[in-house]
């Protein structure tokens, strides 16, 4: 994915990310939060302008990590 020139794309494993993405909110957070432990929390989990939930975040290894829960099509 592509990188601001102002964000930090942290750790050994420059210019790349793994995103997570789909629609069980439960699994999705719950990986969010366990992954992020320890590392360094870029952007939190919470409701995103397009209406589904995102976060950003590099763990405690230098990997770069992406999550969006898609929102719900009746909100």
């Amino acid at each position: 994915a592509d990188v601001p020139s102002h964000m930090d794309t942290g750790g050994d494993i420059a210019n790349g990310s793994i995103s997570l993405s789909g629609d069980d909110e439960g699994t999705l957070s719950g990986w969010f939060t366990g992954l992020s432990d320890g590392g360094t929390l870029t952007v939190p989990l919470e409701k995103a302008p397009w209406g589904d939930s995102f976060g950003m975040f590099t763990d405690k290894y230098g990997v770069g990590w992406m999550v969006n829960i898609s929102g719900s099509a009746q909100e």
